[in-house]
C-alpha cells in the first residue's frame, strides 16, 4: 500500500478506495476537484474561535493515536523529508516539534477534557479551504482487500499483477518521467489498454489471482494481500505507476447506466462484473493509469513509507497538504454493528500519511477503513461533506 500502498491507495465516482459512495444517483452540486488559485496555500489558521471544532469526543478516543504519531515522526526524521518544507511558515523543525509535543501529552495520560484544555492552550489550528474556499472537503474510504491467489500462474489463478518495469523512469521524488527508449530518450508510458493489449511485460508477473475485476481493485486501493492455497498471506505492495492520470470506472459506468437504476456500490459492480466477465476489460481500460506492485514483508504502509492505521491514517493531495502532519477529521463514517454497516458523525485526531491517484485536490480526504472484506464495505459506503484541520504548536510554545 505505498502510495497508498495502500497499499498505499480512491473519490466521487470510484471503484473503492478510492472510496465509492454506497449508492450515487446524481452529479454532485460542488466541484469537489476543483484545483487551488496559483499561489493559494490549502490551509488557513483560525482565529474566529467560533470556526474551532469540537475536539470534545476525539480526546476520550485516542487508541494508537500515539503510535500513529510515531509512524509520523519515523519518516520526518529522514533528511529526504525536509524537501518538502517549509508549508507556508510551518517549518520542518515545526512540524517534528508539534508531532513530539502531541505524543508527550499522550504519554503522560493526558485525555478528555485535560486533552482538549491542552490543545487550545498550547496548538494552533488550521482549517482547509476545501473545494469552495469555505471548508467542505468530500471524504471517501479506501482499504487492504484480501484475495485469494498465488506466485505462480494456475488454471484457475491466471490474472496477474506485475512488478516494475525496469524502462520506467522515475525521478527524484518518485514522479513517472516516462519510459527509456533504445537511444536513451524518453517518452510517456503506454496506457493500460496497450500494457494489457501487447503483453509488453511478460516475465514480470508478480502474483496471479483469479478474477480481473479483482486485479483493478487492487490497483485503485494500491495493495493486496494474497491468501495463497496453502493459507499463506502475502502483502502486495504499491511500487509505481505508468504516469497517466486516474478515470474513474464507476463514473463511466453510470454514464452508461450499466446498472439498474444507476444506483453505484462497489458489491454492485463486483456482482456486475462477475455476471459480465467479458466486459471488465473494456471498463477498465478506460483507465489508462496502471499499477505495478513489489513483494513487502511489512504491513501496508502509505506513501510516506510508513503503517497505515485505520481510522487514523488519511490519504491527501500531498501537492498541497502537509506530509506526516498531525490532522483532524470531523464527518460522518460507517461502523459495523450487529453485522451491518450503520453511520454516525465522527471526530478524530488524524496523521496526513498517505495520497491517492484520485486524491488530487484540497477538496478531497480518504480514510484508511484497515484490511479484508469488513474494511471494504466500512470504505465503500463512505461518501461524505465534512471538516479537516490541521494542529501546530503556537509558536514560541
Amino acid at each position: 500500500m505505498k502510495y497508498r500502498l495502500t497499499i498505499t491507495i480512491a473519490l466521487i465516482f470510484t471503484v473503492i478506495l478510492t472510496g465509492c459512495r454506497k449508492e450515487i444517483e446524481k452529479e454532485p452540486a460542488l466541484n469537489y476537484e476543483r484545483q487551488l488559485p496559483p499561489g493559494q496555500l490549502a490551509l488557513r489558521l483560525i482565529t474566529d474561535p467560533a470556526r474551532m471544532p469540537d475536539f470534545h469526543y476525539a480526546c476520550y478516543d485516542t487508541k494508537n493515536l500515539q503510535s500513529s504519531i510515531l509512524h509520523s515522526l519515523s519518516y520526518l526524521s529522514k533528511p529526504s523529508s525536509k524537501q518538502f518544507f517549509p508549508y507556508g511558515d510551518i517549518t520542518h523543525a515545526h512540524a517534528v516539534a508539534s508531532l513530539d509535543a502531541f505524543a508527550e501529552m499522550l504519554e503522560s495520560q493526558l485525555s478528555g477534557k485535560r486533552l482538549k484544555n491542552a490543545i487550545h492552550r498550547r496548538f494552533d489550528v488550521y482549517e482547509s479551504v476545501g473545494c469552495d474556499n469555505k471548508g467542505t472537503v468530500l471524504f471517501t474510504g479506501y482499504y487492504t482487500p484480501i484475495f485469494d491467489g498465488s506466485l505462480e500462474k494456475t488454471a484457475r489463478f491466471k490474472y496477474p499483477l506485475y512488478s516494475l518495469p525496469k524502462d520506467l523512469v522515475k525521478g527524484p521524488y518518485g514522479e513517472i518521467l516516462g519510459q527509456r527508449q533504445p537511444d536513451g530518450g524518453l517518452t510517456p508510458y503506454p496506457t493500460r489498454f496497450v500494457i494489457e493489449s501487447s503483453q509488453m511485460l511478460k516475465g514480470k508477473e508478480l502474483a496471479y489471482l483469479a478474477d480481473p475485476f479483482e486485479v483493478y481493485i487492487a490497483h485503485v486501493q494500491g495493495s493486496a494481500i494474497i491468501r495463497t492455497t496453502a493459507g499463506e498471506m502475502i502483502n502486495i505492495g504499491y511500487a509505481g505507476t505508468n504516469g497517466h492520470e486516474y478515470k474513474s470506472v464507476s463514473k463511466a459506468m453510470l454514464v452508461d447506466k450499466s446498472l439498474p437504476g444507476g444506483k453505484m456500490s462497489l458489491a454492485a459492480m463486483i456482482a456486475y462484473f462477475k455476471a459480465n466477465p467479458h466486459k471488465v476489460t473494456a471498463y477498465v481500460d478506460k483507465n489508462p493509469r496502471f499499477v505495478f506492485f513489489q513483494l513487502s514483508d511489512t504491513s501496508p504502509h502509505g506513501s510516506i513509507n510508513t503503517p497505515v492505521t485505520a481510522y487514523r491514517s488519511i490519504a491527501t493531495d500531498k501537492s498541497v497538504y502537509p506530509r506526516a502532519c498531525l490532522s483532524f477529521i470531523s464527518t460522518r463514517l460507517p461502523r459495523l454493528s450487529g453485522g451491518n454497516v450503520t453511520q454516525g458523525q465522527y471526530t478524530g485526531f488524524t496523521l496526513d500519511q498517505d495520497t491517492g491517484g484520485a486524491i488530487r485536490a484540497p477538496g478531497r480526504c480518504d480514510v484508511y477503513m484497515g484490511i479484508g472484506d469488513d474494511a471494504g464495505r466500512l470504505a465503500g459506503s463512505i461518501y461524505q461533506e465534512g471538516r479537516l484541520y490541521y494542529l501546530f504548536l503556537k509558536k514560541g510554545r
